[in-house]
């Protein structure tokens, strides 16, 4: 299955075109996982920045399976 991981705040999206062909949603979870980690050591700022974004997986059909609050994570 392919999933994206769209990143989602309550002014703006920046889809996922790629996506990632994975077996299944835990699969996904676990790469989700991995994408925020690299994000966090690439991307400085402060928690407050990321308050009110999230990380949503999607299926190729756009509906959204997962989510993740990034304010809650990131630094």
């Amino acid at each position: 299955m392919r999933f994206y991981f769209n990143l989602v705040s309550d002014h703006d999206v920046i889809l996922d075109d790629t996506g990632v062909e994975v077996p299944d949603l835990q699969t996904a979870k676990i790469e989700a996982a991995k994408a925020i980690r690299e994000l966090r050591q690439e991307l400085s700022g402060t928690k407050e920045d990321w308050l009110g974004w999230r990380l949503e997986i999607v299926c190729s059909s756009g509906e959204v399976l997962h989510r993740v609050d990034l304010g809650m994570l990131l630094h």
